[in-house]
């Protein structure tokens, strides 16, 4: 695949300098322009959607149906992370080569990893198999221009009982799974998530309207104390633990054998930065964190916030609810909405992904394990990952639908964003083996 490796990395660094991140609207639907015009001139695809009310990051459906008795999913997205140029080594939107000790070359730029170098080589991997004829199954391409805001867009068109994809036998998100530059990953589900926020406003309940001295805190409400008191009852101490589930014997199979090659430390990657805030080796923290229900605030404010010595008139905390397969969010957001009842604290909900498991068994799975043995090395399966990704809105159209794929990138949402290019190479032939692996019965 040497031969590809050239042009996915001339499009990984045409397609990275297009900022089409959620700041930057008339730059994601100049990125959204440049896929249609690519998967119709250089792939020949059917586009599907978007119609002639395009949007500025409209969902991407493609087709190219080769009248195989298979039909598969490829997923992937096109909108970034924001970044500015300081810190990095090169401009992250014009991006450049680099050499990083103890990894190789690299080609850093914002969206290298994350996920326009794995997008770029999963398209170019697509249409040398078409254009060879070696394609043996029926793909449906789609494109995500929401995947940082939760895909809210993709997850309604997938929703949509008119919604024209059919039943396919496998859907994947090619992306670089050798994390770390470890063995790559399988995970055979996703976990569920809620993102909300709680709010506390002043007025009614003798809060301020406005920012207020402090010296008038004896006798004015504070909502930044109201919100900090709310908290206090939704999750467990630092690591927000609601509850835990019970695994069963599929899930601990897999944990036990995934202990075996799961380091701790690797796993955070900055060994001196962050710390586990539990004690316990490689089994005891997979089964915690895998059976884990838990609530993340991930923002604290009061507004207006850097002011000192004043009661101010709003305080709110953004967290997301994390949940492992089989647990419902809903359940522990109307009991805090009851708890809440009453009070001057706000519960806010955005859209909720729930967890999903797929069968082991499953043709993109067996796909998945061919593909790392041709390119990678044996792969560390997860019964789950304990992140979210829009798995379950693929479940109704997909026996399966699995992130994976050779090669490694790193320091995906910070500076210096990288894929190593040797891995690229391999990353387009892993896609290429699960294409065929998925092919003629």
């Amino acid at each position: 695949m040497t031969s590809l490796l050239p042009e996915a990395l001339e499009l990984t660094a045409r397609w990275c300098a297009i900022p089409s991140h959620a700041g930057d609207r008339p730059a994601q639907a100049r990125m959204a322009a440049t896929l249609l015009d690519w998967l119709t001139s250089e792939l020949g695809a059917q586009i599907i959607a978007p119609g002639d009310d395009r949007g500025e990051t409209p969902v991407i459906h493609a087709r190219i149906d080769t009248g195989a008795e298979r039909t598969v999913i490829l997923y992937n997205m096109y909108d970034v992370m924001p970044a500015t140029a300081e810190g990095w080594r090169v401009d992250p939107w014009t991006g450049g080569h680099a050499r990083l000790d103890g990894i190789g070359e690299v080609w850093i730029g914002r969206g290298a990893e994350n996920n326009k170098g794995p997008l770029a080589g999963m398209l170019v991997a697509l249409r040398d198999l078409h254009i060879r004829g070696r394609l043996g199954v029926n793909v449906e391409i789609l494109l995500d221009g929401e995947e940082e805001q939760g895909s809210p867009s993709m997850r309604r068109y997938l929703a949509a009982p008119d919604c024209p994809l059919p039943h396919c036998a496998g859907g994947l998100f090619p992306s670089f799974c050798e994390y770390g530059g470890g063995a790559p990953r399988i995970y055979l589900g996703f976990s569920g998530i809620a993102k909300g926020r709680l709010v506390a406003e002043g007025g009614e309940f003798g809060g301020p309207r406005s920012a207020i001295h402090s010296s008038n805190a004896p006798w004015i409400a504070n909502p930044a104390r109201l919100l900090v008191d709310a908290l206090a009852g939704f999750g467990g101490v630092a690591t927000g633990q609601l509850d835990q589930i019970e695994l069963d014997a599929e899930a601990e199979a897999l944990i036990a054998e995934l202990a075996d090659t799961f380091d701790p430390e690797d796993e955070l990657m900055f060994r001196t930065a962050n710390r586990y805030a539990l004690d316990g080796g490689a089994r005891e923290l997979l089964r915690h964190v895998l059976r884990t229900a838990s609530l993340n605030i991930s923002s604290l404010m009061t507004m207006p916030s850097g002011d000192t010595a004043v009661i101010p008139p709003r305080a709110e905390a953004l967290f997301d609810l994390r949940t492992p397969p089989g647990q419902q969010a809903e359940t522990w957001l109307e009991n805090q909405r009851a708890r809440f009842h009453g009070t001057p604290v706000r519960l806010e909900v955005g859209e909720i992904a729930p967890g999903v498991r797929f069968r082991a068994d499953s043709p993109g799975v067996a796909a998945l394990r061919a593909a790392y043995a041709a390119t990678s090395t044996a792969p560390q399966v997860w019964p789950w990952a304990i992140g979210s990704a829009p798995g379950h809105a693929f479940a109704r159209h997909a026996d399966s639908f699995l992130i994976g794929g050779a090669g490694r990138g790193g320091h995906a949402h910070g500076i210096d964003e990288f894929l190593v290019i040797e891995g690229l190479g391999r990353f387009i032939a892993s896609v290429q083996t699960w294409l065929g692996r998925m092919g003629p019965l």
